[in-house]
């Protein structure tokens, strides 16, 4: 089966500065794939192009195999980052309006945002304006808005703005249920303890242009860092001054260690062995906020 989204070497320029500089990616179809990058790395530019809201400058933006059309995008559910609700409008006019334009018909739409709204605890605030709703429901309203014509494939642009740890765990199980029902999602975060529980894979932006991707374990992979934690029956402190440590944070009778780039973490146990006696020695695998800031800051952000 063919990528459901495909990038091939798009790029995109506003007056004279490039925002998107030959970006290319695919994603197959049932995954989640990540988008990420800092503050104006081109992540929202990018998914412009890929809803059809711009045109790239060059290369080219396909679509379960077919260049980005109008057509093509009703297969398509978008949640921005800025709210696109009329917020003098109630909850359920939004929904039969926004799915109306998706080709779904007002009773539909209706019954389908009232379904979503009672899974989501907003089945309350159905007949009320959005203007009088908390920030944290007004992103389940547009959540809703985005899928109520059922898309195949879902763009999010920062889903989880606005929300409490509670809603931020109801978003995770809305989006898995998802991916197991064969859909395939894109999320643009800053958030990157969620983007390391929910995505398959990765594309890590920078400056416009893709510094890694692929999988998540290829992308922790990558990454040199390589943190430890290290409990002795003595205070640690002596291990600060170890050759082969980069940083040392003292907790007392533990660190948390990050080893220099070529050095072999036996070493370092060796070296703590023949001073204090070792309870624990764990060598943990990067985070994916760890590869985010060693590839990012590789390159003089």
């Amino acid at each position: 089966m063919g990528a459901t989204l495909e990038l091939d070497r798009v790029s995109k320029s506003f007056d004279g500065v490039c925002a998107v500089d030959e970006l290319s990616f695919s994603i197959a179809p049932g995954t989640i794939f990540g988008l990420l990058g800092p503050n104006g790395a081109g992540k929202s530019s990018a998914i412009r192009m890929m809803i059809g809201i711009l045109a790239p400058d060059s290369g080219s933006v396909r679509a379960f195999g077919v260049p980005i059309s109008r057509s093509i995008t009703r297969r398509i559910g978008y949640l921005p980052e800025e709210r696109g609700l009329y917020r003098t409008m109630t909850v359920s006019e939004n929904l039969a309006f926004i799915g109306e334009l998706a080709g779904v018909s007002v009773r539909d739409a209706r019954g389908r945002g009232l379904e979503w709204s009672r899974r989501l605890g907003l089945e309350g605030c159905f007949d009320r304006k959005v203007e009088e709703l908390s920030k944290g429901m007004q992103q389940k309203v547009q959540l809703i808005a985005a899928l109520i014509h059922d898309p195949e494939l879902v763009i999010m642009d920062e889903p989880f703005a606005g929300l409490d740890p509670v809603n931020v765990n109801e978003l995770r199980d809305v989006l898995t249920g998802l991916r197991s029902r064969g859909r395939t999602l894109l999320l643009s975060t800053h958030r990157m303890d969620q983007a390391e529980r929910l995505c398959d894979e990765i594309c890590l932006i920078h400056r416009g242009r893709s510094v890694l991707r692929g999988s998540l374990r290829e992308a922790k992979e990558s990454c040199a860092t390589r943190s430890i934690r290290i409990e002795l029956d003595r205070a640690a402190a002596f291990l600060a001054s170890s050759p082969m440590v980069e940083t040392f944070r003292d907790l007392g009778n533990s660190a948390d260690i990050t080893i220099r780039s070529g050095a072999d973490s036996q070493d370092l146990l060796r070296e703590a062995m023949e001073r204090a006696r070792v309870l624990r020695f764990e060598v943990r695998e990067p985070s994916l906020e760890d590869v985010f800031i060693t590839t990012v800051g590789n390159r003089n952000v």
